[in-house]
This record gives structure tokens, sequence and C-alpha cells, in this order.
């Protein structure tokens, strides 16, 4: 998966050579997806209700909402204590993370999903069925971090499809990049002080070590001219942003550690003396995939849900989640292409991420108060192929000397300990609210359509429309027949919002949206997701609608999983996994930073 970014186009293998070069000359990267390495998309709730009318007048409709989803108010540090939510900020992207690891496909420009043709008209559900594929394995099993597995004794059945992937292993660990630490680079290092390997793995660290060999990268990558600052990584989504790639290295880092654990007393995990390396790497990964996946259920479900509604499902089971003929799990459309979206309301327009970019520790002063958004997305393998202008933090970026083009400096390591507290007195280190309401950055992606060709003026609205991330998931959801917000409540059983509900605290802008584009009665189902969070629960956790449709997903794959914690034989918690000092055990985010060596 080392080609996919956010905003590409997905070309499959039996695409028309017209297809291919339409996407060329948009200069857009073209991946060949097998088939064979795909699994099912579906709907959780078929038959529904999809918004009706004119399907001309209904686009021009959703673009105008989307672009109406915006708060201009303005806050120093953007998203500051007026926006804030409960929920610490890291949970954003832990929930980006998640969702790359279940889901690959809807937001690309497929034959199904393409949102860039004309006329837009909605594609009949059972097509969209047959003809759009997932490019993941709908599980919480981290293929997107161990790849295809190291392959350490021949003959080894690796544990996902395909061959080895000799770059992102170092025997039975994962590979970490270092970080620069010339003298150019201001600002301080991040505690603890010597640590200098966080930063992913990238490609020119790994050819210039002979690590990998040019044959080894993807043949879409070869001619990248940013190939060398390109993650080598099990999915280059996350290498999206710097918060998410951080996020990614944490679970590298946690891997190693839990190896180092296994060598110092394998009999403890139930291995023999002086295991083989494959056994200690199968063991480290099994114990990192329990935790994570407890973690998601008893942390992150607990904390961006009705916790009722994930203890129900625990409890009684999920109620529409069902494996396909065969037992085939499959990824619910719903879920992927509008209610697990809620993250992008979450977004800051400007993070505390470190004591160099966010607030200075005395006697030091920071370099800049904040890290803006489009600052996070420098140093990333994507991030040299877009000009963030119009952020004044971004041309002081090029300025001083901080700036360096190949691989992430010490200034820049994240400070999790800012991101990860539910009690922190500081509510700049929380997630904006789950509403209506997104910030600028949302809505210009300064690190998509990026593509030379697409800055031709011709095609300028395309351009817009794609960095435009409210437009987009709109215009997806519409194309893909994605029932709305009311047909779904109803299907739930659940109370439906009603049109004052639906019009609270909006701008006039949203309103008269709502009003001409008559979906006040025909919500799309993200909005609707997004305005039950904001009415019902003040934006500090999704609604019922939103909260039934996340966890039946979630949890309706892992119950039935043979692979999930759920289905462990005995039971298992964090008191069965590794442990901290003092025999603590991993109960939240915090604690998994902790043990992989990134918090305290």
């Amino acid at each position: 998966m080392l080609h996919l970014n956010h905003g590409g186009r997905i070309v499959p293998d039996v695409a028309s050579s017209a297809a291919k070069e339409a996407a060329t000359k948009l200069g857009l990267r073209v991946a060949k997806v097998p088939e064979d390495k795909t699994t099912p998309f579906g709907y959780l709730l078929p038959g529904l209700k999809t918004i009706p009318g004119d399907p001309e007048k209904v686009a021009v409709d959703l673009r105008v909402l989307g672009s109406a989803l915006i708060d201009t108010t303005p806050a120093s540090p953007p998203g500051g204590a007026r926006v804030a939510s409960t929920i610490p900020a890291v949970y954003t992207y832990w929930g980006q993370f998640i969702d790359h690891d279940m889901t690959a496909n809807t937001d690309r420009d497929s034959k199904i999903s393409d949102i860039t043709k004309t006329p837009l008209l909605p594609v009949k559900p059972d097509d969209v069925v047959k003809g759009l594929r997932n490019l993941r394995e709908p599980t919480l099993a981290l293929d997107h971090v161990y790849g295809n597995g190291p392959g350490l004794s021949p003959g080894e059945r690796k544990p996902d499809r395909g061959g080895s992937d000799k770059g992102f292993y170092d025997g039975p660990r994962l590979r970490v990049g270092h970080n620069e630490a010339g003298p150019q680079i201001r600002g301080v290092r991040i505690p603890p002080v010597d640590d200098m390997r966080r930063d992913l793995p990238r490609i020119g660290g790994l050819l210039a070590e002979g690590v990998i060999t040019e044959e080894d990268i993807p043949e879409s990558l070869r001619d990248d001219p940013n190939r060398d600052t390109r993650a080598f990584i099990g999915d280059l989504r996350n290498d999206e942003n710097l918060i998410v790639a951080q996020f990614h290295l944490s679970f590298l880092r946690f891997h190693n550690e839990a190896v180092g654990a296994i060598e110092a007393d394998p009999k403890a995990f139930g291995l023999g003396k002086d295991p083989k390396p494959d056994k200690v790497y199968q063991a480290a990964r099994r114990l990192t995939t329990l935790h994570y996946q407890w973690l998601v259920v008893n942390d992150y479900l607990t904390t961006v849900c009705k916790k009722s509604v994930v203890d129900d499902i625990l409890k009684n089971g999920a109620k529409f989640y069902k494996p396909l003929q065969g037992g085939e799990l499959y990824m619910p459309l719903e879920y992927s292409v509008a209610a697990f979206r809620f993250g992008h309301s979450m977004v800051r327009g400007g993070y505390d991420h470190n004591r160099n970019f966010g607030k200075g520790v005395d006697p030091q002063r920071p370099l800049i108060p904040f890290a803006s958004f489009a600052l996070l997305f420098l140093f990333t393998g994507n991030g040299h192929g877009f000009d963030p202008s119009g952020d004044s933090t971004s041309s002081m970026s090029r300025s001083l000397p901080f700036f360096n083009e190949k691989t992430l400096p010490f200034n820049w390591c994240i400070e999790w300990d800012r991101m990860t507290r539910k009690d922190d007195p500081d509510e700049t280190h929380f997630a904006r609210r789950i509403d209506t309401k997104l910030v600028p950055p949302i809505h210009n992606m300064v690190n998509e359509a990026t593509a030379a060709a697409l800055q031709d003026p011709a095609h300028e609205p395309l351009r817009r429309m794609l960095r435009n991330l409210a437009v987009r998931n709109l215009l997806r959801a519409y194309v893909l027949s994605i029932p709305t917000g009311q047909a779904v409540a109803d299907a739930l059983g659940v109370e439906k919002l009603t049109e004052d509900e639906l019009k609270q605290g909006n701008s006039p802008e949203v309103n008269e949206a709502l009003e001409n584009g008559d979906f006040l009665d025909n919500t799309p189902l993200w909005f609707y997701v997004l305005k039950e969070a904001e009415v019902k629960e003040e934006g500090n956790r999704l609604g019922e609608v939103g909260s039934r449709l996340v966890v039946e997903t979630q949890l309706g794959v892992m119950k039935n999983d043979k692979g999930s914690y759920l289905n462990e034989k005995n039971g298992w918690d964090p008191s069965k996994g590794i442990k901290l000092s003092e025999g603590r055990q991993i109960r939240t985010i915090r604690d998994f930073f902790e043990f992989a060596k990134l918090s305290h």
C-alpha cells in the first residue's frame, strides 16, 4: 500500500487504457489494484431512502452546503477554548489510524466513486457493492503496520497475502527512522533527549543503508520526485500528516519494546528457551494487536461514542452487522463513507505540538507558539508537493533554519503528554467539538490536488473541489447512494432530529443551504451525524445514530473475527498482556505511548 495517498486515483488492473491515460494527464498517480487482494463493501442497512431529486441540482446543493460548513470566527490560537470538546486531541488522529487499518478506496476516484465526472449521478446500490472493493481487510489487525510479515524462516507462512517486506523489518523488529540533528536546526530536543529514532523509516534512508534496492520500490514511486522522503510503511496514508505519522511510529516502537521484553524473558510469554526469531516476532505482533484492539474498545470507543451503546453491544452483540454468506466480513458503507468521518470536525486549526512549536518550557521560548494544521504536512512523505500559502507560520518555516528536506528534524518530535490527558487543564490540548463547524483548513487541504497538471487554470474548479474535504464527503456519499440521516435513524429505532434541531446554531448560509436543498427532510448522513452530536451531546461524543453506526461496525467486525481479543480463549484483558514498570497495566493510550517510550 506504499502508493496510497489521500485524494489520489485508484485504477484497477482491468481498467481501460483510456481511463489510465485520463488519470495520468491530470497528474494523478495510477495505482494497480489486483482484484484478489480486496474485500467487500456493503450496506449495513440496505434498501433505505437516499437523497431524492434531480441529480444536477442535488450535486450543486451539496457543494453549497459543504462550503458553508465552516467556522470563520477568529480564535487565537486556532481552535481555542471556545470550541474545545472534552476529547483529548490524540483521538482525532487515532480515529484516522483506525480508518486506515480497516478501509481504503471509498475516497478515491475509482470507476464507481468518481466525484469528478459530469453529470454526477448516484450509482445503484447493487452496482456499488459489485464494483467497489475495499483495499483493506475490514478488521483491526494492524495489517497497515505489519505489511506482509518479515519472512524470517524459509517456507514460513506469511501473516498476510503476498511476500515479505524486508524494508519494514530488522529481524523480528520493525524498522524505525532517524531524526535529523544537524547544527542548522533550531530549538531544543524533546525528552528523552538522546532518543533520535522518532521518525518513520523512509525510502532514501533505507536505500543509503543498503536495506532495500531500487527493485524493492513500487513502480508507481520510482519516478516520484519526493520518493526519498516517502515512508516505507504498510500504508502511505499514515504519513499524511505529522500527528498520524507519529502515531504510526508509536506502534513500531511498541512492537519493538515487546520484542525486547519477550527476548529478556521468553518463558513469561509462553515461549521456550532461546525461541527462534519468527516465534518472537509472532508473539510480539500478537501482543501489540491484542493491546490495540482492547484499547480501541475500552478507551477509544468509550471516549468518542456513548458508553451505553458500547456496553449494550458488548453485552448483547451487534443487531445489524452480520457477516456475508460464507462468513466473509465486509465494511459497511454507511460507516466508512459517512459516520466515521466525524473526525474531520474534530481537527483543530493549530496544535500545541511540542515545546518548540507550541507552549515553551522555561527557560526556552518556542520557535512558533503553535503548529498550524498546514505545518503538520511539511515533514511527511507528501509534504514537499505543495506550498501552504496563506499560512504565516509556513512562510516562517521556510525562512528559519529548522526546515529540513529529507527526514524529521529533532525539534518536531511530538510530545504526546500534550494531547492525551483527559484531566488536562489546558483546553487547547483537546479536539474541537464534534459539530457542523469545521476549521478553514478542512476546506482547503493544501496537501491535495498538488499535481502540476491540476494547477492549470482550466482545472481550478476541480482543484477547489478536491481540496474541500467537506464537499468531497457529501458528494461521495451521494454518488455511493448512502441513505439519509432520517432513514438511518428510523431503521435503528432512534428518535429523529427535528427541523429545529437540524437548524440549531447554524449560520444563515447553512440553513439556507439546508432549505434550498430540501435537506431538512432528507439530510445527508454525514451532516446528520455531526449535528446529532452537536445538539444531543454538546459535541463531546457522538449521538445515538452516530454511536450505533460506529460501534455496530467496529464491534460487529471484532465479534466475528476469530483473531480478535474478544474471541480469545478464556478471555483477554491488559492483565494478561505486557506490563509497565511496577506491574502497571496498559489501559489507556497514554499507557501505550509510555510503553513505547514516547511519553512519561
